[in-house]
């Protein structure tokens, strides 16, 4: 396939979803809220920031949802009360319990931890859920040896009562595991494998405040833990975990100033710019580019490997990316056997004239 050829493919690609049969087979999830509904509601933990509600967090939603049974959801934090609102709004949430706090305010698991600890005495849910994103990973195993269950992380699906798909071994196996142990069942989502639920704009259900008895279980890690600073990146870019398109470089790139390159490709095309862990490793992005088994896992409808060769980490954050493109000059290069285009050149050849292609095309869609 010439350059010229990929240009065109890659625009058809942006604006028109890829027919049914282009997919990649999705395993099956067996719906199980059919269950019957008990007493005990189940609880998602909320993830925002700067006032915004996560995107992790409606695909948490949706994973709640099929497990049956009443769904309340948790914001903490300090000043969320249009956070509650948006979480109000979304589809399949029963009740929003809203905890402010000024211990609460960065969020941080020691404080969070003890608060759904003292909940979970109190109010007895049966699940306790959140995405399987940096927040969730460090909040929900602290959470669970307070109440002294065992975790289950990354959950793909759920295959019936208790009973939850998760990869393993860089995503090569699914396990499913089941829930046999006393107490609440803590998971982590992962977000690429359940689709968004639904939001409105005006709240659908009532917002109420925690008991002063458990929000003061919050407030005991003031003189233990504190808050020092968050340093990160700002982009007008999609977020990488939630684009649509994405594009990423490797190692082949060979300096963080041709990784402008993917930027001025991702900007034409309305995505996120990803790497491979050589070019996080390298240097040449900061290390929330990554892309793959130790970095984040993306769900994009068209993926873009550039200078990667493949290897099975990063395979594993791509595996659910519903067209692959790989440019590699190496054709024996694993990226090839799972990409849907590939275009064997070198790609300081192949990115511009993608470019001057792309270029020539009518603006893309708002």
């Amino acid at each position: 396939m010439s350059s010229s050829a990929l240009g065109s493919s890659l625009a058809a690609l942006v604006r028109v979803a890829p027919p049914a049969e282009r997919l990649p087979q999705r395993r099956a999830r067996i719906s199980v809220s059919e269950a019957p509904r008990g007493a005990a509601p189940t609880l998602v933990v909320v993830e925002h920031k700067d006032g915004r509600l996560g995107p992790a967090t409606l695909p948490a939603v949706s994973a709640a949802a099929e497990l049956g049974g009443d769904l309340t959801a948790l914001v903490a934090g300090e000043g969320v009360r249009d956070v509650a609102r948006a979480v109000a709004g979304v589809a399949g949430v029963g009740q929003v319990l809203v905890a402010e706090n000024e211990s609460l305010k960065h969020q941080l698991a020691e404080p969070m931890a003890d608060l759904l600890a003292e909940m979970q005495k109190r109010r007895s849910f049966s699940h306790v859920l959140a995405p399987a994103t940096t927040f969730g990973k460090n909040l929900l195993p602290r959470f669970a040896a307070l109440v002294g269950v065992q975790p289950i992380s990354d959950i793909i699906g759920i295959a019936g009562d208790s009973t939850y798909s998760r990869p393993i071994y860089a995503g090569n196996a699914i396990a499913t595991v089941r829930y046999t142990a006393e107490g609440p069942q803590v998971i982590t989502v992962r977000p690429t494998s359940f689709p968004a639920a639904a939001t409105r704009d005006s709240p659908q259900v009532p917002v109420e405040d925690v008991s002063g008895s458990e929000l003061s279980a919050a407030t005991n890690w003031s003189e233990k833990v504190a808050w020092e600073a968050e340093e990160g990146s700002t982009s007008d870019r999609p977020e990488l975990g939630t684009a649509k398109v994405v594009v990423s470089g490797g190692r082949a790139l060979k300096s963080a100033e041709n990784f402008k390159m993917l930027e001025r490709l991702a900007d034409m095309l309305g995505g996120a710019v990803g790497a491979s862990r050589a070019a996080v490793d390298s240097g040449f992005v900061p290390n929330d580019y990554q892309v793959g088994q130790t970095g984040k896992v993306v769900a994009p409808d068209l993926y873009i490997a550039v200078g990667i060769s493949g290897a099975i980490q990063h395979l594993a954050g791509i595996k659910d990316a519903k067209v692959v493109v790989a440019i590699n000059t190496d054709s024996t290069a694993p990226i090839f056997q799972v990409a849907d285009y590939g275009l064997e050149q070198d790609l300081f050849t192949a990115l511009p004239e993608l470019e001057q292609e792309l270029a020539k095309l009518p603006p893309r869609p708002a």
